[in-house]
């Protein structure tokens, strides 16, 4: 095999390409990896899940110094914060996590190509880079280049006033007035970032609901949480555009047939992603894409193209770092001879602000849509030991089963950690386990996860902590 031929070519290094690296190495393939930004790590590692979660952990501290210290007797004067420092904390968690993936290419011996990844047919990847192209041959292809952010046509990003959560992630300073378009999960992570850094938030939501994936106890739950950290919410209301007036910016809205103006310093736009296949040389392959944008796969996740595989963002399916992680491994395996397989009905969902909100499988209201008749048993934090103990009494956990065989049909929280509980009812479901299950297995006291086992106790009325 010549110096430039790989048994894999893998194309974007965030959480899936650089997963299928591994994976492939591991199984002996020979294996490239192109990436055409400076790091390795996509979106994800560089201006998505990971400095996100270190400027949220970074303001908790900070609200909670200036709001909750007091009350264990802790008292703080002159309370301030840098942003340069702050910011600069960020940038060492990227740094040292990006290098980490470097480590690990070098570790098992995968080829690192920096460049753009064009197709071009019969097995082969052109890298554009600066200077001289490199033209691979891959007998088997991956498409790992995730996603970008969705740019509104009255609303362009400006890279300044209007912003993605790129930009989002590296203000100089706080903003006094940032309006933030869309209630999902990027819209709320950062707009809570800002607001506990002293920011005046307005978030602006064309549904009725925020988080609106989730189950609508949960969601209301969560307005009322985050309008008493400062956040306001501006509900079925539609963003239609932006002006300047006297010399301020002025975003413009409607809500139910009038005119709403925010005076703004910045405004996010999280409204969605979508797949990034820009200069791909999809059509030139003969990949073909659905009617938004998306790479079409069968379920070994073999596109339209002969030795041609696509995963992660770019396929249909949630925009999720560890499904791309998940469908890596299988499309590997797959590509391997073996029986790599996802569990499409077992990938949770999370959403890092304080208290997290967490989800896997089915809400009630979405498995009652698919014929399923249902009994629900929910636990309040409130009731919860190790909660009382910590200050984090705000929240729930709820159980959906199916009534008829007591198969646990989805598991929704909301509450401080709700991203690490949620993975044990993962497992729970992982098996097939019942609600009956998830409540026999014993949990250790006092913690917190004591709340999930008393709501699969209350789906058949038998909660132990609540009256």
């Amino acid at each position: 095999m010549s110096e430039n031929s790989f048994d894999l070519v893998i194309i974007g290094s965030g959480p899936g390409g650089y997963v299928a690296a591994i994976r492939g190495a591991q199984l002996g393939l020979k294996t490239a990896l192109i990436e055409k930004s400076k790091t390795l790590g996509g979106t994800c590692l560089n201006v998505g899940c990971i400095p996100s979660k270190a400027l949220l952990h970074s303001s908790e501290m900070f609200h909670f110094v200036g709001h909750g210290a007091a009350a264990h007797g802790i008292d703080l004067t002159n309370l301030s914060i840098s942003i340069e420092q702050l910011m600069a904390k960020k940038d060492k968690t990227v740094d040292q996590l990006c290098g980490g993936i470097q480590h690990l290419m070098k570790a098992n011996k995968i080829k690192v190509f920096n460049g753009l990844g064009i197709l071009e047919g019969d097995s082969k990847v052109r890298v554009r880079a600066t200077g001289e192209d490199t033209v691979l041959n891959g007998k088997h292809i991956i498409i790992a280049t995730g996603s970008a952010s969705i740019e509104l046509p009255f609303l362009k990003y400006d890279g300044e006033t209007v912003v993605s959560s790129t930009e989002a992630i590296a203000f100089e300073q706080v903003p006094k007035q940032l309006a933030v378009v869309g209630a999902g999960a990027i819209g709320l992570e950062l707009g809570s970032v800002w607001a506990r850094l002293g920011a005046e938030v307005n978030v602006i939501e064309f549904l009725p609901v925020i988080a609106p994936t989730f189950d609508k106890d949960v969601s209301k739950m969560a307005e009322r949480l985050f309008k008493k950290q400062g956040l306001n919410f501006h509900l079925k209301t539609k963003v239609t555009g932006i002006k300047k007036s006297k010399g301020k910016q002025i975003l413009t809205a409607e809500k139910a047939g009038k005119v709403i103006e925010f005076e703004v310093d910045k405004v996010l736009v999280a409204v969605g992603r979508k797949p990034f296949t820009d200069g791909l040389g999809l059509d030139a392959a003969g990949v073909t894409t659905d009617d938004k944008g998306r790479i079409l796969v069968d379920a070994h996740y073999q596109t339209s193209a002969t030795g041609v595989y696509a995963i992660g963002d770019v396929i249909p399916g949630p925009m999720l770092a560890h499904k791309a992680e998940e469908e890596a491994v299988a499309c590997v395996e797959c590509i391997a001879g073996q029986a790599g397989h996802v569990n499409y009905d077992v990938i949770p969902n999370v959403i890092y602000t304080d208290p997290e909100i967490a989800s896997v499988g089915l809400g009630d209201s979405d498995a009652k849509a698919q014929g399923y008749e249902t009994k629900v048993g929910k636990f309040n934090f409130a009731g919860n030991g190790r909660a009382i103990a910590t200050d984090a009494t705000d929240g729930f956990a709820k159980v959906i089963a199916d009534k008829k065989t007591d198969r646990i049909l989805g598991v929704q929280l909301i509450g401080k950690g709700a991203s690490e509980l949620i993975a044990s009812t993962v497992a729970h479901m992982e098996y097939g386990g019942s609600a009956e299950d998830l409540a026999r297995t014993v949990h250790a006291h006092p913690t917190v996860s004591e709340a999930i086992k008393e709501a699969a106790l209350a789906v058949d009325g038998n909660a132990l902590h609540s009256a």
